[in-house]
């Protein structure tokens, strides 16, 4: 186990297909807190033009697990919820912000707030994590 947040979230990321692809970036690290960013693509559009729900969802999931991860043992969600505030629009960058709530020795909390580079909120998003009893590396504890 490693609590070299910085370290588990590469570690993560290098495996992390999905927020490659969706160009998700980790910006900053800490224990239980993460802080990514991803600019909204046309790809990312819904029918009305504005970020589909689901890439909103994506991204403050992310966030989320870079979290619950940061102190290296493996985490997975076992429950969340969304509000949509306010659209995303293409060529927006959004930002996600996980912070931990409060974390047990297998149950955690964590808060997430995705702001557009207006500082305004778009979305938030609450996680409950469960820790599956392996590290972020996948060796057993």
């Amino acid at each position: 186990m490693s609590i070299n947040a910085w370290a588990n979230a590469r570690e993560m990321y290098a495996r992390d297909n999905c927020a490659q692809q969706m160009g998700i970036e980790i910006q900053e690290m800490g224990e239980g807190f993460a802080r990514l960013t991803m600019t909204i693509t046309e790809a990312m559009l819904n029918g009305h033009q504005t970020c589909h729900g689901g890439q909103l969802f994506t991204l403050a999931d992310t966030a989320f697990a870079y979290a619950c991860n940061s102190q290296g043992l493996a985490a997975v969600a076992s429950g969340c919820s969304i509000d949509f505030v306010r659209p995303g629009m293409a060529g927006d960058t959004l930002t996600a912000i996980a912070q931990v709530r409060t974390q047990g020795r297998q149950t955690g909390v964590y808060d997430i707030e995705i702001i557009n580079q207006h500082e305004k909120t778009v979305a938030l998003f609450r996680g409950r994590s469960h820790r599956i009893g392996t590290t972020v590396s996948g060796a057993k504890l």
